[in-house]
C-alpha cells in the first residue's frame, strides 16, 4: 500500500491527524436518531445538535463537544465497533471498520471537501436545531434521502 492511500491501512494504525482527516464532513453523525422500539431500526432525523454550524457543517465546540453534549457521538477506534450500526452506512469510519473502500465523492478520494455536498451527502441547509423544535415533532423530520 503506498502511503498515498494511507486510510486502506487498519484503523488502529492511523495516527491522531489521519483519524481525524477520515471524517468526510457531513455532519450526518450530529443528527438526532430515533430507534423504533419494537425493531430497533434507526432512523436519522433532520434535527441536528445544537452544537452544530449548520452553515460550515462544523461542530461549534469540537474539542469540548463531550462535556458540553453528553449525549455527543465521539467516535474513536476504541469505540466504533460498539457504534459503527449508530454511524450512516456512507460515514467513512464505518465503511473502514467493515472493510469497504470510500466513496468517490470522499475528500481523500476527490480531493476536496465540496464533493461531498455536490453528491447530496452534506447535511448542510438540510437541518433544524434541536433548539427550534420539540422533541415531540421530531418524528416528523425523519430522513430517508440521504443516509
Amino acid at each position: 500500500m503506498t502511503e498515498a492511500r494511507w486510510w486502506e491501512q487498519p484503523l488502529d494504525r492511523l495516527s491522531h491527524a489521519q483519524w481525524e482527516s477520515l471524517c468526510d464532513g457531513c455532519g450526518k453523525c450530529c443528527l438526532h436518531k430515533l430507534q423504533d422500539e419494537d425493531s430497533d431500526e434507526l432512523y436519522f432525523t433532520a434535527v441536528a445538535c445544537r452544537y452544530l454550524d449548520a452553515e460550515r457543517v462544523q461542530c461549534s465546540c469540537y474539542t469540548a463537544r463531550a462535556s458540553k453534549n453528553p449525549d455527543c457521538l465521539i467516535i474513536s477506534p476504541e469505540n466504533l465497533p460498539k457504534i459503527s450500526d449508530w454511524l450512516p452506512k456512507t460515514c467513512a469510519y464505518r465503511l473502514r471498520f467493515e472493510n469497504q473502500t470510500l466513496p468517490a465523492w470522499h475528500p481523500l478520494i476527490s480531493g476536496g471537501p465540496r464533493s461531498v455536498e455536490a453528491a447530496g451527502q452534506s447535511v448542510r441547509h438540510r437541518t433544524i436545531s434541536e433548539d427550534d423544535i420539540d422533541p415531540d415533532d421530531w418524528e416528523e423530520l425523519i430522513l430517508i434521502d440521504m443516509i
